[in-house]
């Protein structure tokens, strides 16, 4: 299996790999594939590792691995989503799980964060609970601190500098979903296109990526279960010329997910998503 190649440009929360020059007009973004487990979170849990692995996009940089190889930036969160979500506001906290007093400004009331998914998740997937007890409320805001916003400023940093290059965007959130999910008619899908029903990049974007997913023999669901995170929401800004859509892969499609390793799928999926890559080059200029 390929690794992350070497031209590695920083790292710490927020690993960003460049091209040696950009010819893309896209940031590829892998935000919960981050696999560095803190000690303290090791300790403060009360499930075991493939447990606290459960909500991890597993091997999602990995699939995406060419990005800069061909032209493109990629964006890697080296902390795992069950320490910290970064596809969430960043004060979408659950007072459930804290001992002293939120700031006005929490977010506590939001759907993720009652749910126990907020940017300092309460739960992994499956609503298994992660803590053994509750946490002192400073260790939100250094978490915050120290892993959610060098992500995003990382990030936007990207967005800014490939829009003031090209005249626009497109960021391309990664991520992948349980390999038994089902869209609202229960029917299993194995690849989701969120765009926040079409508001957070132009549609031809959308019609593009759906096309070249379809010469390749997906048959890609919009929106239905996965519509975008806050990632997409929040920097899908077309009137902006900031293009945002969310890739949703099934994990059967390249990973056992019991034990969470790579199977025979792997190389076949990664290698589909490098010719998606490869597409982006058959934009002609500014095409939203």
């Amino acid at each position: 299996m390929n690794q992350l190649p070497s031209e590695i440009t920083s790292t710490g929360p927020a690993t960003v790999i460049l091209p040696p020059r950009q010819t893309l007009p896209v940031v590829f973004a892998s935000p919960h594939s981050g696999r560095q487990y803190p000690q303290d979170l090791i300790e403060s849990a009360r499930i075991g590792s493939l447990e606290l692995r459960a909500s991890e996009d597993a091997f999602v940089d990995q699939l995406f691995t060419a990005a800069p190889k061909l032209g493109a930036p990629l964006l890697c969160a080296t902390f795992p989503r069950a320490y910290v979500d970064v596809n969430r506001a960043a004060m979408e906290l659950d007072p459930r799980m804290f001992e002293g007093d939120l700031p006005d400004d929490a977010e506590i009331n939001s759907m993720r964060a009652l749910s126990g998914l907020g940017s300092i998740p309460r739960v992994v997937s499956g609503g298994v609970e992660i803590y053994k007890s509750r946490l002192p409320v400073e260790e939100a805001f250094e978490r915050i601190d120290t892993y959610y916003r060098p992500y995003h400023s990382a990030l936007q940093k990207l967005i800014d500098q490939t829009r003031d290059s090209f005249g626009y965007c497109i960021l391309i959130d990664c991520h992948s979903m349980p390999g038994d999910s089902t869209d609202s008619m229960k029917n299993r899908v194995d690849l989701v296109l969120g765009d926040c029903y079409g508001s957070s990049c132009h549609p031809s974007l959308t019609r593009f990526v759906d096309d070249c997913l379809r010469n390749m023999g997906f048959g890609p669901a919009h929106n239905d279960p996965y519509a975008g995170g806050y990632c997409t929401r929040h920097y899908g800004r077309p009137e902006e010329h900031v293009h945002s859509l969310q890739i949703e892969l099934s994990r059967a499609l390249y990973m056992d997910e019991a034990t969470i390793t790579p199977h025979r799928g792997f190389d076949i999926l990664r290698d589909q998503m490098t010719n998606l890559i490869a597409a982006f080059h058959d934009l002609d200029g500014n095409p939203f």
